[in-house]
């Protein structure tokens, strides 16, 4: 069993996907649970050259079965094709073409008598991955966390009912936006590659060692997760969310979208083991830096309620403004990199006074916790704690002018990054007691809201929201990457 969390992208929605920009992502406690086990307790006779792979969604209540040829490892589906899932198709392709390119004769004869036991493979998300609101308005229920918390663990999920035509139609499945496809097959390549044993993941109590150990096996989760992501999805896209859900919470710069040419001509016939061998060896030239919160903040998200906006066609919108205003948009990107560097750098100064002063810390983020920002300076005197105040007020700054020019970047391009509803809702958001600040996550949008609050004050926001018809999620900052879990998660 193994899982693998959802993200927030803080700062870096459009910019991410264009190198040498940073992303900040930060990895929540949300997380997609993969089980593989064998599908039978001996080898068919006369099987050799085709292996059974069934796949479970009991959320969806979908159920798939495959065969995967053992020779050329494609994959073909012999039921319904209305369930098909590519995320979970590819994984499973390049978690097995893996095994075949890095092992020898006598591990790949042992790779075979374990194949030839089929996959049974069960997919869970974490209902946070997942929109209620509809269930919890028709109980009757109020909208707070208390209500979310109340539901059954991985409950069956509910499709969107309205159809919709045109360009923003909404996904079938009401979402939240937490990146629900790249922990899924982040969560299904590490559990085949661990149970292949191909790598050795790592526990979640091993977490804290992890930087001592080689990443070598999180790499190869890594690039397996991030070529199946991208090719089931039909393109390269920036990966921050299957590297966060591999490696936890990161500031991050993409990988050159070259590494993965050889993988989208494996879809034109080349042998697959081979071409897996080639993405493993190739240049993956993606940066990532150790990044959370600082201490005694915390990250709040909320759903006003409008069922996901599509990210694909929003990021297809500011690239069309990009070539039609080159000169403008090069000049919109250069201050929200630089606004996105700001706010990064006042939260790492944060973190370093917090571990050199901490009783200081301590004592100013308490105080901050109980009042509106603009009282916020006038109740420190002692030097230390006047400057931990100062970069509090930058980092909230910061995130100000990051909306600015995300807001008119939405405007030039014709789409709604920061819709004024959303507009309304963070300022209210942001002046209340304890509120370091408040935005729109990724690319902007219908689907959610996050802030970050200081001490105790997330219950200020909280109740805030919900009589504002937000509704406060369950999901906190874990900066956690991908994990061994000791059981089904399912109670």
């Amino acid at each position: 069993v193994a899982s693998a969390p959802g993200k927030v992208l803080m700062t870096g929605g459009y910019l991410v996907l264009e190198r040498p920009n940073a992303g900040i992502v930060l990895s929540t406690n949300a997380r997609f649970y993969a089980i593989v086990k064998p599908l039978y307790e001996e080898i068919k006779p006369n099987s050799c050259a085709w292996t059974d792979v069934k796949l479970t969604s009991p959320q969806m209540s979908r159920e798939t079965t495959y065969r995967l040829s053992l020779e050329h490892l494609t994959i073909q589906c012999a039921s319904s094709s209305d369930s098909r899932n590519p995320f979970v198709e590819y994984a499973v392709q390049y978690a097995v073409a893996a095994a075949c390119a890095t092992f020898d004769k006598d591990k790949k004869d042992v790779l075979h008598k374990l194949l030839l036991l089929g996959l049974d493979i069960t997919i869970l998300g974490c209902n946070d991955f997942y929109s209620y609101r509809n269930q919890i308005e028709a109980r009757g229920l109020p909208l707070t966390p208390e209500s979310l918390a109340s539901l059954q663990p991985f409950m069956s999920i509910t499709f969107n009912t309205e159809e919709e035509n045109g360009e923003n139609c909404k996904p079938e499945v009401a979402k939240t936006g937490l990146g629900s496809s790249a922990a899924m097959t982040t969560a299904v390549a590490a559990a085949l590659l661990h149970y292949l044993r191909v790598v050795n993941l790592p526990t979640l109590s091993e977490d804290q060692h992890r930087e001592k150990e080689s990443t070598v096996d999180l790499d190869m989760v890594h690039v397996i997760a991030q070529t199946a992501h991208c090719i089931a999805q039909g393109k390269v896209g920036s990966g921050f969310d299957v590297s966060s859900a591999v490696y936890g919470s990161q500031r991050y710069v993409r990988f050159s979208p070259e590494v993965l040419s050889s993988a989208q001509d494996a879809v034109k016939g080349k042998a697959l083991d081979k071409v897996i061998g080639d993405v493993l060896n190739g240049k993956w030239d993606h940066e990532r830096t150790k990044f959370s919160l600082p201490p005694l903040m915390n990250l709040l998200l909320g759903e006003p309620g409008a069922g996901g906006s599509s990210t694909v066609s929003m990021v297809g919108s500011v690239k069309k403004w990009q070539k039609s205003e080159p000169q403008k948009a090069l000049e919109t990107w250069k201050k929200l990199s630089k606004s996105n560097s700001a706010l990064e750098i006042h939260l790492n100064l944060l973190s370093t006074m917090a571990k050199g002063h901490w009783d200081s810390y301590k004592s100013v983020i308490n105080s901050c916790s109980m009042h509106r920002s603009e009282k916020w300076m006038e109740r420190t005197s002692e030097p230390t704690e006047v400057e931990i105040v100062k970069e509090l007020l930058g980092a909230r700054d910061a995130m100000l002018e990051i909306r600015c020019h995300m807001r008119l970047m939405g405007e030039a391009a014709g789409i709604p990054i920061e819709p004024e509803s959303q507009t309304h809702l963070l300022d209210d958001t942001m002046n209340l007691e304890g509120v370091l600040l408040a935005g729109v996550p990724g690319a902007g949008g219908f689907d959610a809201v996050f802030a970050m609050t200081l001490g105790n004050s997330s219950s200020n926001v909280t109740k805030a929201w919900s009589s504002l018809n937000v509704l406060a999620l369950l999901v906190r900052e874990d900066p956690r990457g991908v994990s061994l879990e000791a059981a089904d998660p399912r109670p």
